[in-house]
C-alpha cells in the first residue's frame, strides 16, 4: 500500500500549519507588530487566546492575523452565502412552435414568451418542420419574423435563427 498525500486544507493556514519563517504581523486591533518569528507570533496569539491566520500568503514574508478563526470562517460563510443570495441564475426557457401555427395559439405562446422575459430568463424558439413541411422553410421564417416584431420592445435577438436539422433555433434575451 502507498502512502496517501496528506489531506489538502481550504482556507487560510492557522497556527502550526504556517510554514514560513518568519511572517508580517497584524494583532486584534489592526496595529502592524512588524516582522516576527513564525513561533513567536504563534505565543503572542495563544497569550491573547487567539489564533494565528496567514491572510496573505503569497508576499514575503506571508502577512498573518491574529483573531478568532472559528469567527472569522463564521463571516466568511456567511458572506458567500449572501453573495449566493443576490446572484440571479438566468435559466433558458423553450416554446416550441409549428410553421402552421394558428392565431390564438401563437398569442398564447407569446403571452408565455412574455412572462419568460418579465422574470429575467432567455426564451429559445424552436420551429419544427415535419415531413414536407421541409419544402416550405419560408412559411417558417416568417413566424420567426413575427416573432423578432413582436418581441422587439422588451427582448433583444441573442442568435438569429439557424437550420438545425428539421428544425430552427432562435434565442432571444429580455433587454
Amino acid at each position: 500500500m502507498r502512502n496517501l498525500p496528506p489531506p489538502v486544507k481550504d482556507g487560510p493556514r492557522v497556527n502550526k500549519d504556517i510554514r514560513s519563517r518568519e511572517v508580517q504581523v497584524i494583532d486584534a486591533e489592526g496595529n502592524n507588530l512588524g516582522t516576527l518569528l513564525t513561533l513567536d507570533a504563534i505565543r503572542i496569539a495563544e497569550e491573547e487566546a487567539l489564533d494565528l491566520v496567514e491572510v496573505a500568503p503569497n508576499s514575503v514574508p506571508p502577512v498573518c492575523k491574529i483573531m478568532d478563526y472559528g469567527r472569522f470562517r463564521f463571516q466568511e460563510q456567511k458572506k458567500a452565502a449572501e453573495a449566493r443570495k443576490k446572484q440571479k441564475i438566468i435559466e433558458i426557457k423553450e416554446i416550441k412552435l409549428r410553421p402552421g401555427i394558428d392565431d390564438h395559439d401563437f398569442e398564447t405562446k407569446m403571452k408565455a414568451a412574455k412572462g419568460f422575459f418579465e422574470e429575467g430568463n432567455k426564451v429559445k424558439f424552436t420551429l419544427r418542420f415535419r415531413g414536407r413541411e421541409m419544402a416550405h422553410q419560408d412559411l417558417g421564417m416568417k413566424v420567426l419574423d413575427r416573432v423578432k416584431a413582436l418581441t422587439a420592445e422588451y427582448a433583444k435577438v441573442e442568435n438569429e435563427p439557424s437550420f438545425e436539422g428539421r428544425q430552427v433555433v432562435m434565442v432571444i434575451a429580455p433587454r
